[in-house]
């Protein structure tokens, strides 16, 4: 997901608005395969269950998904998206969020990690998560 991480990191490069907050330009992040696991199991879930929501289809919430993971944290952000094919698609939908714009953006964070899911049978065809970390 090296795409995936350089996009959003172009997008950390620049300040900008996000939903009329302005946004400093941040630091790049880091990718982070603890992160990235947790949002791959999030991604799989909605696609395999043909739903799309931050709750899973067992409950669970983000914090409980990256603590499976093991990934120790003192902050967490996720964002998720479906419906796109690419990067670059689904990067630019979040940020026309402002919610996820400013998850993207705030410099609370310094890990990330990432799944995209396609199943041709549900709704939306592309469930993008990621999961943005500080650790402890």
């Amino acid at each position: 997901m090296n795409e995936l991480l350089s996009a959003i990191n172009a997008v950390r490069a620049t300040a900008r608005s996000c939903g009329g907050t302005a946004m400093p330009a941040a630091a790049a992040l880091s990718w982070n395969a603890l992160l990235a696991h947790a949002a791959e199991a999030h991604s799989t879930d909605m696609a395999t269950h043909n739903f799309f929501s931050h709750t899973g289809s067992n409950g669970s919430n983000m914090a409980q998904r990256v603590d499976a993971a093991g990934y120790v944290w003192q902050a967490l952000a996720e964002n998720i998206a479906a419906g796109n094919a690419s990067v670059a698609a689904t990067v630019s939908q979040w940020v026309n969020s402002p919610g996820h714009c400013q998850a993207m953006m705030s410099a609370t964070y310094v890990h990330v990690g990432g799944a995209c899911r396609y199943n041709a049978s549900t709704q939306y065809g592309y469930y993008w998560t990621i999961d943005l970390g500080k650790p402890f």
